[in-house]
Formats: C-alpha cells, structure tokens, sequence
C-alpha cells in the first residue's frame, strides 16, 4: 500500500512539470509568431483638440488690419516703380520715382530770386549807412551854427557887432537844424526800405520751400509699413495729383469678419478674447479680440458683421486665408478621435442588425432621437491602439479609454488620451497589443 501511494506521487509531480514545460513552450512559440507576424498596414491619425457640443464655429477671410492707396501728389511721368505685389516696405522708403525736371527747374529759379531779394537787403542797408553818416554830419553843423548864433546874440548885446549879424547867424542855425531832420527822416526811410526787402526775402525763401516740397513729392514714399496688395500704375505712365500708384496693406494685425446670427450675438460682446484657427497652421492657436459690432445687420439673411482683430507678430498671416472662429469663452477644448479608431480596436460603433430590427418591429418612434436620448451623457469604455516605440519601426500598444458623445464621425474621449497621441483609425488586419505595423502614406504625423 505505501509503494503504491509513493508510486501515485511521483506520477502526479511528473506530470506537473510536464505540464509546467507545455505552458512555457507554449508561451515561447507565441512570442516568437508574433516576432515573425509581419508588420500590419494601418492608417495613423493625431488626436486633437476641439470645441465641446454647441459650440459654434464661424469662418471668415482675413485682411490686413488698414489699406492704404499711395497716391501721386502732382502731375509728372512715372519713372521708376521699384516694388511689386508681396514686397514688404518700411515706413519712408521710396518706392517709385516722377520726372522732376520742370520743377528742378522752378527751384533754381526760386532760389536765384531770393539770392536777387537779399542783394536789395544789402543795397538797402548800405543806404541806411549813408544816410546815418549824413545824420552825423548835419548835427555836426547844427551845432557849429547854433553856437555861432550864440555868440553873435551875446555880442549885439555887447555892442560889438549888428544885429543883423546875429539874425543872419540865427537863420544858418536854423538851416542846419532843418539840414539834420532831413538826415533822420532818410535814415527812417532807408530803415524801412530794408524791412521791406527782408519781408519780400521771406516771401521769396517762401515760395523756393514751396518749389522744393513739390520737388520732393516726385519721389513717391511708403506712408506706413507694410506690404504691396496692388501695383496699379506702371512706369512710363502720366500721373495726376491724386492718381493711384500702388496699394499698402498693414499687417502688424489682421482682420477677420464673421457674421453672426442674431440669435447668438447675445454671446458676443466688445473686447471679447476669441480663438481663431487658421487651416494654412492647422497646429498652431491663435487668440484674436472682438473690436468691433455691426450696429446694422443683413435684413434678409438676419446676420450681423463683428470683426476680430488678430495680432501678427511674426507676419505669418497674410490676406485672403480661411480664418475659423470660436466665441469660446471659458469652456475648455475635448479631445476627439475618429470613430473608426474604435473600430479598428474591434469595437463597433453601429449598433447591431439585430437591434435595428427590433427597433422596427416596436412602434413607431424617432430611433434617432431615442439613441441619442439614451446614448448622450453617458460615459462609456473602449480601446484604441496608440502607436508607440522607435519610429522606424513602430507597434501599437492597447490603451483602454473612457469616451462620451459622438458626432460628425468622430467620438468625444473623456479619459485615457492625450492630445497629439497617434492613434490607429483602420488597419489591413486584426491588431494585439505590441504587434509591429506599417504606416501608410495617408497617416498623420506630428
């Protein structure tokens, strides 16, 4: 009995490790199948970010933030236009170039005729120099004849001489004194004579700015910075004062203008931070501000224009892109993901055949809208394939996730992804956890 109890154990623990030895080649012959599994062809999409339910989207066209038509200040032939569409130019550069010949010739003849005014300036000063020196000289005599006139007086009263001395002596003092007011008189005629001359030098340097600020506007500058929208005219053309020659555009900010249903302008307001999405940098945020609200809206298509303003820093926008915006405010972005991914991972996201129906055969109802009625709100699990490793040689890891809504062919994620992951949308074959794949050339990348 106890040989055959020792017999009994040692064939029960042979087979244990037997056992044992199956499970591990059995193990090791799956490891290796899946080593030698050919790499799957997969399509690989970018989980993104994007606005929750509800939330409307507007698009609009971008333009520069102002306009500006460079225009010919005078009549002359276009020269030179040295700038094309798409040149960027900066404040005062010179950008087209008139004919100056006429008004060169205008300028000289403006600046010989201050060069003649201050000639007479000089002429009259030299006069109001004579005429001073005659002052000099005639109160120099006054004086003479005022003290010979003194003296005959003092000597009538001594007896010594006449009167008729002393009277002729009193009427050549009086000449002399009419002699020096004469002299004055001219010095203040000669004084005005060169307050005139001066005034009309003044006039006359007057006009020859005048002639050269004309001459100037023959070279045509840039009133802003900015880029060239339109070449209008063309060289060899004749111009006329206000006559177009090329069109500026500001875009140290761009412009965008949605129009908004009335129904929802409610939910915008003045200096309102927006997000804006440009389809030229799909990956890339931009946050622009309300600036300004139409007070008059379309009266057919009942829509009112609100423009957003957004900054240009690295002028990278340009006129004429599709601009996509959001009135946002605080709600934050979801992760969605194209149902197919689901798919992909064995999920189905059609209901069944068999539930179809059975819908059918209930009575009529909106099936729609009772799926969405009972689908809507309610998290549920999955799994995605996430594509992970060394990117020449890429597999797919299982990852499991929690997603809500779905819309537009595409499923909210609530949970278990991030943005950016790379997720497997359809593959040629049935994919397990760690098993190698082939990108497609119609796969995203980051």
């Amino acid at each position: 009995m106890k040989a055959f109890l020792i017999l009994a154990t040692i064939a029960s623990l042979t087979g244990v490790t037997a056992g044992c030895s199956s499970q591990n080649s059995k193990d090791a012959s799956q490891a290796q199948v899946q080593r030698q599994k050919p790499a799957i062809n997969v399509d690989v999409a970018i989980a993104t970010l994007e606005a929750p339910e509800g939330e409307n989207e507007y698009t609009g066209t971008t333009a520069p933030i102002r306009e500006v038509s460079v225009k010919s200040r005078l009549e002359g032939r276009l020269l030179d236009l040295n700038v094309d569409v798409g040149d960027r130019v900066e404040n005062g550069q010179a950008i087209a170039q008139l004919d100056d010949a006429v008004l060169s010739a205008t300028v000289l003849q403006a600046e010989a005729e201050v060069a003649a005014r201050e000639a007479e300036v000089s002429q009259a000063n030299a006069g109001v120099g004579n005429a001073r020196a005659q002052v000099e000289r005639a109160r120099l005599q006054y004086k003479q004849a005022q003290a010979d006139a003194n003296r005959f007086i003092q000597l009538v009263k001594e007896g010594a001489v006449t009167s008729q001395s002393a009277e002729n002596a009193t009427t050549v003092a009086r000449s002399a004194e009419q002699s020096l007011r004469s002299a004055e008189q001219q010095v203040n005629l000669q004084e005005q004579t060169v307050g005139a001359s001066s005034q009309r030098v003044l006039a006359q340097e007057a006009i020859k700015l005048r002639e050269q600020e004309r001459q100037s506007y023959t070279t045509i500058t840039a009133p802003i910075s900015g880029v060239v929208l339109e070449r209008i005219s063309e060289t060899g053309n004749l111009l006329f004062a206000g006559n177009d020659v090329v069109k500026l555009g500001d875009f140290s900010q761009v412009k965008v203008i949605v129009q908004i249903s009335e129904l929802e302008i409610s939910k915008v307001r003045l200096n309102q931070s927006v997000d804006v999405r440009f389809d030229t940098f799909p990956n890339q945020k931009f946050t622009g501000t309300v600036r300004r609200i139409s007070p008059v809206a379309d009266p057919v298509a009942r829509l009112i224009p609100v423009e957003v303003v957004v900054p240009n820093r690295d002028n990278k926008l340009g006129s004429g892109q599709l601009a996509r915006v959001q009135f946002s405010g605080k709600q934050e972005r979801q992760i969605a993901i194209a149902e197919t991914a689901l798919e992909a991972a064995g999920r189905p996201i059609q209901p069944p055949k068999d539930a179809a129906n059975t819908q059918q055969s209930k009575p009529k109802t909106d099936p729609k809208s009772n799926a969405n009625a009972s689908d809507k709100g309610k998290p549920k699990t999955g799994t995605v394939f996430v594509i992970t490793g060394d990117p020449k040689e890429p597999k797919v890891l299982a990852r499991k996730v929690t997603f809500g809504d779905r819309r537009d062919g595409k499923v909210i994620i609530l949970s278990g992804l991030k943005e950016g992951d790379r997720i497997v949308v359809r593959s040629g074959g049935k994919l397990q956890d760690g098993d190698a794949v082939k990108l497609s050339a119609i796969s995203e990348s980051k």
